[in-house]
């Protein structure tokens, strides 16, 4: 590229013209107002007397209010393994022994779990201006209970399941595919469960439900196991 220098030296010095402000990419203008977003959580609080006698009980009632309040997806959870990494599931399974997700048995959050067998759970359900966090260990579910969900599945997701090595590099789409149409010519009737495929309960240690208030005074009540039982315990915000 030619760069083209004028002429000034017969001309008389004049004001310096102000540099043009740089244009801001349209990503960059939204990340930059980053530190000024911000809300006052208002809808309620928490207190010792508003919760059920065991978080079980607590969970089943904030989880039908936030599916009775229309949240797409109020299953979704953060699931957080080894060193860490995270990504959203679908919890497909609660009662008194712990949370329940299922996965590919050779992906990376089963091999973390597998070699660090802890995890955390957050359930973000923002429009309530709540969340609940869940600590604790991982454990297998028994084979009979990975069955029973697998046939409970789409046929297109049990055929997901065989085609797709969840984790690993795949050279394109159009590979993924074609091992997907492998697999229903494999089987052009019912499609079995993969061996390597089943159920994470995450046996909860803690399980703590957070209610938004305002000025960042949050209400933080968390049931803790203990040898003797669960005990209920009110973390500062």
């Amino acid at each position: 590229m030619t760069h083209v220098i004028a002429d000034v030296s017969a001309q008389p010095p004049g004001p310096a013209e102000p540099a043009p402000e740089p244009v801001a990419e349209p990503g960059t203008r939204a990340t930059a107002s980053l530190p000024g977003l911000r809300r006052s959580y208002v809808r309620g609080g928490l207190a010792e007397g508003d919760l059920a006698a065991s978080w079980p009980e607590q969970f089943a009632r904030w989880y039908a209010e936030a599916a009775a309040a229309g949240l797409p997806e109020p299953n979704a959870v953060v699931l957080a393994t080894g060193g860490p990494s995270a990504r959203t599931v679908l919890l497909k399974g609660v009662d008194e022994r712990g949370f329940v997700v299922f996965t590919n048995l050779r992906s990376r959050k089963a091999r973390e779990a597998a070699a660090l067998p802890r995890a955390g759970l957050c359930f973000p359900w923002v429009a309530l201006e709540r969340q609940v966090c869940v600590a604790g260990r991982v454990e297998e579910v028994a084979a009979a209970e990975s069955d029973a969900y697998f046939a409970s599945r789409p046929r297109g997701s049990q055929l997901g399941a065989w085609a797709s090595e969840q984790s690993a590099v795949v050279a394109s789409r159009e590979v993924l595919e074609a091992q997907r149409a492998q697999v229903e010519r494999r089987f052009p009737g019912a499609v079995p469960r993969p061996p390597h495929w089943g159920g994470l309960r995450v046996v909860p240690e803690t399980v703590e439900f957070w209610q938004g208030r305002a000025d960042r005074m949050h209400d933080r009540l968390s049931f803790r196991r203990t040898p003797t039982g669960w005990l209920v315990e009110r973390l500062s915000p």
